[in-house]
């Protein structure tokens, strides 16, 4: 199979060209640092991460740029409530968050641009959407010029009133209704303290959306191959980038724009007023594991709503252990030499299973199923100790292609460990056979069927497994 993605500016899936056929350019939108980042974020992170690992997996060089946002009104806010200057509180959350990104094995992008940096290439771009009529001056402040853009709402499909595009808008973020001019140089206020550039604009600081476009241009080039991001930034951000690119460019901006949806913790929206709002830092802090963090958050697919739980990460611990298992098994596994045919044929099979799911638009629900229904089929063979060398090198070779997308095993042999509330259970079902309360013991059985583990009755005592 060809690799299809969903082109949320054509609403449908489309064969992936890139424009040079070995070489892909991804932009992604990064943190905003003013806090440490939460697992909704790093659920889009973590999509754009899968993209990258399956990109350079199906043998794509990739110039991969995430952007960090360190000037906007929430780095600036944050920074004065703080007590701080921008620089030097911008600089602590960008260091955590690289450390964020290594704690869930995130691919590093080729170059993190700060905004700050492009000061100079934003002023200049500014003048240059100036003198093609696409910019105009109001108070002291620089704006994007909507009714001049035909082409304005394509991606998100939004209609633009003419009525409505007169007004003004200053916010960096703002509602999903409001299609106004939109601020490209914010002129210096009292709120903004010592935060200002002084320059030909005046004396102020840049809107958030023109940061992206010049960084992503200056750096990648008037046409960039994928542009990634959650689907909140499909308007106003997205769409702002694709009007002030195009302006200038007079071609197209991006080829593919994928968007991720948005998770939801316990059920509900995220929110630190309903209690479930979670950094990675505060799931370390309770012990939870980061492997299995980064195993949910990749687990559904991109395009669908993912329910964030605690018992969910616990799953995800199981599922990887159940995967680990196996793969520790095979690398610790004393083989006679020969080869398997019919085992040669599953191997293969299962690897071509979980690229024609990756192929169909990331589709990693399938992937990780037929990952299982691999794992199945090899415990069988290892029961029953019919696992010859060269058919061993074969299964390795498919556990070590797959972890370069999953990024959660590791070949070293790990004995697996049980977890407690499954021992109690364990336990209970063995007390449950000894007072021959059959009901009880077949209900506790398939309880654990249920989470993923297999109970053997042996003549040593009970034997548990993952299925």
């Amino acid at each position: 199979m060809v690799l299809k993605l969903f082109n949320t500016l054509g609403k449908k899936k489309e064969e992936f060209k890139p424009n040079q056929d070995n070489e892909v350019s991804i932009y992604c939108c990064g943190p905003t640092v003013y806090d440490f980042a939460h697992i909704g974020n790093f659920r889009t992170f973590l999509f754009e991460d899968i993209i990258i690992r399956y990109l350079k997996y199906k043998g794509y060089k990739i110039k991969f740029v995430m952007n960090i946002t360190d000037v906007d009104d929430k780095t600036i806010a944050a920074s004065i409530k703080n007590g701080r200057s921008l620089k030097e509180y911008t600089n602590k959350f960008t260091k955590e968050f690289f450390k964020d990104l290594d704690s869930l094995k995130i691919t590093k992008a080729t170059l993190y641009p700060k905004a700050t940096d492009y000061i100079k290439e934003i002023e200049e771009y500014i003048k240059k959407l100036e003198k093609e009529g696409y910019a105009y001056q109001s108070d002291d402040s620089y704006y994007f010029s909507i009714s001049k853009f035909k082409k304005y709402g394509k991606l998100s499909g939004i209609n633009v009133d003419p009525s409505k595009t007169k007004s003004r808008l200053t916010n960096d973020e703002y509602s999903k209704e409001e299609v106004q001019d939109f601020a490209l140089w914010k002129a210096w206020e009292e709120n903004d303290g010592n935060v200002f550039w002084n320059n030909i604009l005046g004396k102020g600081r840049p809107g958030w959306h023109i940061e992206c476009s010049v960084m992503s241009t200056k750096i990648l080039g008037k046409q960039i191959d994928i542009h990634a991001g959650g689907t909140d930034l499909i308007f106003p951000h997205h769409e702002n980038e694709i009007a002030q690119s195009e302006a200038i460019s007079s071609q197209q901006f991006v080829k593919y724009w994928i968007h991720s949806e948005h998770l939801i913790v316990e059920g509900k929206k995220m929110s630190k007023s309903e209690g479930n709002y979670f950094t990675l830092r505060n799931l370390l802090e309770k012990g939870y594991d980061q492997r299995a963090i980064r195993f949910l958050l990749i687990s559904s697919h991109y395009r669908s709503q993912l329910n964030f739980t605690l018992d969910g990460i616990n799953q995800a611990k199981e599922n990887i252990d159940r995967i680990q298992e196996t793969y520790s098994k095979i690398i610790d596994y004393k083989t006679k030499n020969g080869r398997d045919s019919d085992l040669s044929k599953i191997t293969k099979e299962a690897k071509i299973e979980f690229e024609n799911a990756m192929d169909d638009d990331l589709d990693m629900p399938v992937a990780l199923a037929s990952i299982f229904g691999f794992v199945r089929e090899i415990n069988k063979y290892l029961d029953k100790e019919q696992i010859l060398e060269e058919n061993k090198l074969e299964i390795t070779e498919y556990f070590e292609s797959i972890n370069k997308i999953l990024g959660v095993l590791s070949n070293e042999t790990i004995d697996f460990e049980i977890a407690d509330d499954i021992k109690i259970l364990v336990a209970e079902r063995d007390e449950a056979r000894k007072m021959k309360d059959w009901k009880k013991s077949d209900k506790i059985r398939e309880e654990l069927s249920r989470r993923g583990y297999i109970v053997e009755d042996t003549e040593k005592g009970t034997r548990i497994k993952l299925s």
